[in-house]
């Protein structure tokens, strides 16, 4: 980024004891114009998310005590949870901090870096499911946030510290239940107890603790082996929104259709989403081997799979974005060796079709940041919005797209209040 109009202490120091240095004079960053769309504003089918809207509305007048709950599913774009970052950050300033949502239950990944939230592990990995081949299967036991199992050290915990604001009220531990299962120790500045797993029967539950203040941090342990989990849960315990991130890198939707059915029913059942957005398709537009019809045949099914679970959630495709792959000849890159696989339109075009077919919101995100060779042109900026990959977004160009989406999702719903004569 550009050096802002005032050395810092170092510089000055240097500069007295120095030669002169020159002053660089602050310029203020031009954005990327968003690119046009076939859909208006960038979102089609914007009637589909009339539930989203109705508790939005609620929100605002007061009439709702418990958050908005938008769940977004996907891959790296959403793991990485700059782009819902931004969206979080832009809906929270208006309709209230309902909390960080939801959280895998450890570290999934080296880098890993949730915004609103640091986690500090010791002693306690997390192992994520491995990325489901083309074949496809189903994995007992494995929720939403992809965690396989859990190894604890000699001293494990996991500490979870908050940003005011939107500091917990509310802990949520979905894992196994069972004859065996333990329990989970929790700590916060206020108190301390215990979640317990121990059940007649085994199976997935969910487990809810009233903190007995706004913790800054909470401080959790296994007692007696600890419960096997699925997944964590942080709120406000009021109403406002929250936006939770559940991305694997790599991941395709046939990762999502491997999620155990009665977790991931537990699960939603548990979080009560108004909206959940599935993300997934750039890595499914890397397959040059892509089956058209029975990529189509996944789509619907996980669509119809959502419904089914989560009936009283609006559902939105995040159409896939630009991408490139290097090495080619002849590309659109401005050095002409790097243009888009051919499977990422075929991916976009399906997902379109489908979400026109079944009555589901699509934002194009491929149209918005620019459509074809934008990742290219995003990447060659003086300040890159895209990595040199032409597939991930810098962290200023994922808070650019992220308030892109937040924008056109916010402007529907302000048509959507003006229609019902309630304009601002």
């Amino acid at each position: 980024m550009r050096t802002g109009s005032a050395l810092s202490a170092v510089a000055l120091g240097l500069a007295l004891a120095g030669p002169a240095l020159a002053q660089l004079a602050w310029v203020p960053q031009t954005l990327p114009a968003v690119g046009g769309s076939t859909c208006p504003g960038g979102l089609c089918q914007a009637g589909a998310l009339e539930g989203l809207f109705e508790a939005l509305d609620a929100t605002e007048a007061g009439r709702r005590d418990r958050p908005v709950h938008i769940l977004q599913i996907g891959d790296s774009h959403t793991a990485g949870d700059r782009i819902t970052g931004a969206l979080r950050a832009a809906l929270q300033a208006r309709f209230g901090n309902g909390g960080r949502g939801v959280l895998p239950p450890g570290i999934p990944y080296e880098g890993y870096g949730p915004l609103q939230v640091q986690v500090e592990a010791r002693d306690w990995s997390l192992i994520p499911e491995p990325l489901v081949p083309t074949g496809g299967y189903s994995r007992v036991g494995v929720g939403l946030a992809g965690a396989q199992a859990i190894r604890f050290g000699p001293d494990p915990a996991l500490v979870l510290r908050s940003e005011p604001g939107g500091r917990p009220r509310v802990l949520g531990l979905c894992g196994q239940a069972g004859p065996r299962a333990g329990s989970i120790r929790y700590r916060t500045p206020d108190g301390e107890g215990t979640a317990g797993f121990t059940a007649p029967e085994t199976g997935p539950v969910c487990r809810e603790v009233d903190l007995p203040a706004a913790a800054e941090f909470i401080d959790l342990a296994p007692v007696g082996g600890g419960a096997p989990l699925y997944d964590l849960w942080l709120a406000t315990g009021g109403a406002g929104v929250v936006v939770s991130n559940l991305g694997v890198v790599g991941a395709t939707l046939r990762d999502l259709a491997a999620r155990d059915e009665a977790v991931t029913a537990t699960e939603l059942a548990y979080w009560r989403p108004q909206l959940i957005i599935l993300a997934f398709g750039t890595n499914e537009g890397f397959d040059d081997g892509l089956d058209r019809a029975a990529y189509e045949a996944l789509l619907r099914g996980q669509i119809g799979r959502m419904r089914r679970l989560a009936p009283a959630a609006s559902l939105m495709l995040l159409g896939a974005p630009d991408a490139e792959r290097s090495g080619v000849t002849g590309g659109c890159s401005a050095d002409g060796l790097r243009r888009p696989p051919p499977s990422l339109a075929v991916v976009r075009d399906v997902q379109r079709r489908v979400a026109a077919d079944m009555g589901v919101a699509f934002w194009d995100w491929h149209g918005r940041m620019g459509g074809d060779c934008s990742a290219d042109r995003l990447a060659t900026l003086a300040d890159p919005y895209m990595r040199g990959d032409r597939v991930h977004f810098t962290s200023v160009g994922a808070d650019w797209i992220g308030g892109v989406m937040s924008a056109d999702l916010t402007a529907a719903y302000e048509a959507w209040r003006a229609g019902r004569g309630e304009g601002r």
